[in-house]
């Protein structure tokens, strides 16, 4: 919940030329909701994409305030969903995250479905079946995951300036992508891009992207500021040419 339609706007004109010239990976920006229209029209005729930070799963009806996917389809191509804040301040569980993922894949969206355990839950060495049972949870009677993206944040890590360790961050992400080759066969694991989320920095990212389970980053406060978010996804192109 950050950037009025001005500060917005200044952020993505500030960093719109410098992203467009990062060749090999995919960029995408996830406003408020407010915003969307504007940054829709200023990303228009380029390579970034756009992405919403949440949805009902609901398409339309009785829910004053909520944003329905067939609202989103005509502005973005992603939304987030899951989000640990969501699941926290908003009580969202795995099977309302259910409900969601279904709704976007229905709708043409692209989920970036996010997962990851709490300070108490890593410490109690219960990370691996937090991990999986939101994995499961959240993709319930889904037959084909087509288009979602995962993203794992641990919430002990989220705004905290704890990052986890890109060792750690890959054996967490391994154990995620083996849940989705238990689920839809290894093909599909192999294919599906699984990114990391927790306090992500210009001075850290290349020790995540160098770690081979981690395809890219969900990334938070670093993104409000243009200069350290073009240097994140400068270094990420880099190290994937580089792979």
């Amino acid at each position: 919940m950050n950037a009025t339609l001005a500060e917005a706007s200044a952020l993505v004109r500030e960093m719109k030329e410098g992203l467009e010239r990062i060749e090999g990976v995919e960029k995408v920006l996830c406003p408020p909701f407010i915003s969307l229209a504007l940054v829709k029209e200023l990303l228009q005729d380029s390579s970034i994409k756009l992405g919403a930070q949440n949805m009902h799963f609901e398409e339309k009806g009785a829910y004053t305030g909520e944003i329905s996917p067939l609202m989103l389809k005509e502005l973005c191509d992603f939304v987030i969903l899951g989000h640990s804040e969501r699941r926290e301040h908003f009580k969202e569980t795995d099977e309302m995250v259910n409900e969601k993922v279904r709704a976007a894949l229905k709708a043409g969206l692209n989920p970036i479905l996010c997962i990851g355990e709490r300070l108490e839950e890593m410490e109690g060495g219960k990370t691996e079946g937090v991990v999986i049972r939101q994995v499961r949870g959240a993709l319930g009677g889904i037959d084909s995951p087509q288009g979602l993206v995962i993203a794992y944040e641990p919430i002990w890590a989220i705004g905290t300036g704890r990052a986890a360790s890109g060792g750690g961050a890959n054996v967490t992400i391994g154990i995620i992508r083996n849940t989705m080759a238990q689920l839809y066969g290894e093909g599909v694991a192999q294919r599906i891009r699984i990114l990391y989320g927790g306090s992500v920095t210009a001075a850290n990212i290349a020790e995540f992207m160098a770690q081979p389970e981690i395809d890219g980053a969900l990334v938070g406060g670093a993104s409000l500021k243009a200069e350290e978010f073009l240097s994140i996804v400068e270094q990420s192109a880099a190290i994937k040419r580089a792979r």
